[in-house]
């Protein structure tokens, strides 16, 4: 049976070159990667593997559409709860935003890709794998380094790069070999989704004086339509990790999902920028990430709670780089692996309870808690009770400007 891989007799699995794991998403660029594959780079056994990253697709039907297009085996991987748990939380716990704004809800996804790639590949004995990115984006970067870095020894094959096909003529192509015909309109964007975010970009958005209209938008309420009352959320972490909306304990993907469905009821999470890719165009990106939004200002809010200020500075330092190496695909790296170390440790004492009011499109922190916060009322207070002794300030005051002072001297 052609489903089969080849077995060495201690039943491993051997890799062949002309054996290939394709990164399947049902689209256009991907169904036409499968006889691109097979009758242009000799592939001659192709599996195409869907990963459901929770994009709220049926993914059965994308299965099947693959093996219609030709490839030999089709399988669907749900990593939803493991997307979120594991690349989704951890990035919180680094309060990852690109460039301030972003926080890389698709950028999170294609490291999983691509280690479910490799994986594939070697359950089913390809050297090879494959997947439908053009030369002009980051997810090819991102796909390529995750591959490489996790099998070196693995063929990288990319048919959108190689070929030279506009939209109609992809479509034509697949025509060619009996794959039914797609839908020719072409979009007027394209879209990315999964549980932590959507992605919209091309099309009327590439125009820098278009204003989005509302069509645009999915996951998140125009602020003219949000409820008129605002709402209150109460989000707790333990170890950075978010564990609990309201008092209730939910798993990742289900805490992440009732996030997103509140938060975007109230028009939070829109994000509207200009990106530096990673192969050096700027492009102009919509987001929505509502939940994603949530939690890590939440998390910011629960750190800056109980850190100290120098580790706070230090790790914001920390969080930038963290976030550009996520975007940038190095999340298998070895200064991203570093990175996670210093990160566990900060959070140790990660551990309460933020209060957010949504409202009108946007949420603002309202009550905060944590059993090892440094918040010291006694200290802070201007009453009576308090018990930091001010006549300290003087002798610190003279000594902390004392080089300033120095220098005013001899240079006044």
């Amino acid at each position: 049976m052609t489903n089969i891989p080849n077995l060495t007799e201690d039943g491993a699995a051997v890799s062949s070159a002309d054996r290939v794991v394709l990164a399947y998403s049902g689209g256009v660029d991907t169904t036409a990667c499968i006889p691109y594959l097979k009758q242009e780079l000799g592939c001659k056994f192709v599996v195409a593997m869907a990963a459901d990253l929770g994009q709220g697709d049926e993914l059965e039907p994308i299965r099947e559409k693959a093996l219609l297009a030709g490839a030999d085996v089709a399988v669907v991987v749900d990593a939803k709860e493991r997307f979120v748990r594991e690349f989704g939380f951890p990035a919180i716990q680094a309060n990852a935003l690109y460039d301030a704004h972003y926080p890389l809800s698709s950028a999170l996804g294609r490291p999983l890709i691509g280690e479910l790639l490799v994986d594939t590949a070697h359950e089913y004995g390809c050297g090879a794998v494959a997947h439908g990115c053009t030369g002009k984006g980051n997810d090819q970067v991102r796909l390529d380094l995750a591959a490489t870095l996790l099998d070196p020894n693995l063929t990288i094959l990319a048919p959108a790069r190689l070929w030279d096909f506009s939209r109609a003529e992809t479509i034509a192509y697949s025509e060619k070999f009996g794959i039914p015909s797609h839908v020719t309109k072409e979009k007027p964007w394209a879209i990315d989704l999964n549980i932590l975010g959507r992605n919209v970009e091309a099309g009327l958005i590439e125009d820098l004086q278009w204003e989005p209209t509302e069509e645009v938008w999915s996951l998140t309420t125009s602020v003219e339509e949000t409820p008129d009352r605002p709402a209150y959320v109460s989000i707790e972490f333990a170890e950075g990790m978010p564990t609990t909306i309201d008092g209730e304990t939910l798993s990742p993907l289900l805490l992440m999902t009732r996030l997103n469905a509140l938060a975007g009821t109230h028009g939070i999470g829109r994000v509207d920028m200009i990106e530096n890719r990673v192969v050096g165009l700027k492009s102009r990106e919509l987001y929505e990430v509502p939940g994603m939004h949530l939690l890590i200002q939440a998390h910011r809010e629960l750190e800056n709670l109980v850190l100290p200020a120098d580790v706070l500075a230090h790790k914001a330092t920390v969080d930038s780089t963290y976030a550009k190496l996520i975007y940038d695909g190095l999340w298998y790296g070895p200064l991203k692996r570093a990175l996670d170390a210093f990160i566990r440790d900060t959070q140790q004492f990660v551990t309460g309870e933020i209060k957010l009011k949504l409202f009108k499109g946007t949420s603002t922190i309202v009550g905060r808690t944590a059993p090892k916060a440094m918040y010291r009322p006694e200290l802070v207070t201007y009453g009576a009770e308090s018990t930091f002794n001010q006549k300290s300030a003087e002798g610190f005051i003279d000594i902390f400007g004392l080089s300033s002072r120095v220098w005013s001297q001899t240079h006044g």
